[in-house]
């Protein structure tokens, strides 16, 4: 394994020391998964037989300019990577800042192993102290759900990009709510999913397998099954 001074590389080739031949691998979305989309494609490169089950649109495209082979959730998943936002010492995380939070919990649910992977900045004590939420609502119902929210003091912004409206790949939109540190994750998960017309939220609980950090260039995993 070559050497590297970026971190993102370092975690995306630590991660693909998990892929084996034949492996059917979920690819996530964001810039941690984008460094382990180009360490992948070396490795089908020079001959590995994996294919990928993207969690975006814009994961899809990347995958197949790179040459790695794509199938569908009719695939068994072996493992998924991805990245996250918030990861608290339980591998709660928070995810959803990129916007494919509902694919990425979809390709998750399928598959064998979740792997996370963040720099060390995306470790929190307590879910919500970066002090955003995202809610994936569908556009008709909008107005209610942002009613709702406030209610529960969340202080919904609906997210733009560009001074445009951003639409997620299932056409719906989202919500940045706003947060302190959340003393109940689990609590308030219900609660929002009560909602009528919210999709899902960013509190992805008690899925992640296996996080691996990176300090710098160095790697440490957290393991759901074997904490430190």
């Amino acid at each position: 394994m070559a050497a590297t001074d970026d971190p993102l590389e370092a975690l995306a080739m630590r991660a693909l020391g998990l892929v084996r031949d034949g492996t059917v691998v979920g690819l996530g979305t964001g810039r941690a998964a984008t460094a382990f989309l180009h360490a992948l494609a070396g490795r089908v490169r020079d001959g590995c037989r994996v294919k990928g089950v993207p969690t975006s649109e814009e994961t899809e495209r990347l995958a197949r300019e790179l040459g790695i082979p794509l199938v569908g959730l009719e695939a068994d998943l072996d493992l998924t990577v991805d990245g996250a936002d918030e990861v608290d010492p339980e591998l709660n995380l928070i995810k959803g800042y990129g916007g494919a939070l509902v694919r990425e919990r979809i390709v998750a649910a399928a598959s064998a192993r979740l792997v996370i992977l963040v720099t060390r900045d995306k470790l929190v004590e307590v879910l919500g102290s970066h002090g955003r939420l995202p809610v994936e609502v569908l556009p008709f119902a909008l107005p209610l759900c942002r009613r709702r929210l406030e209610a529960l003091g969340l202080k919904p912004v609906l997210r733009t990009e560009e001074d445009r409206l951003f639409v997620t790949d299932n056409w719906n939109v989202i919500v940045d709510c706003a947060t302190g540190p959340i003393e109940d994750p689990h609590a308030l998960e219900r609660t929002i999913l009560t909602i009528a017309g919210v999709v899902d939220t960013g509190l992805f609980l008690g899925i992640a397998d296996t996080v691996l950090v990176a300090d710098g260039v160095t790697v440490r995993e957290l393991d759901r099954r074997r904490r430190p």
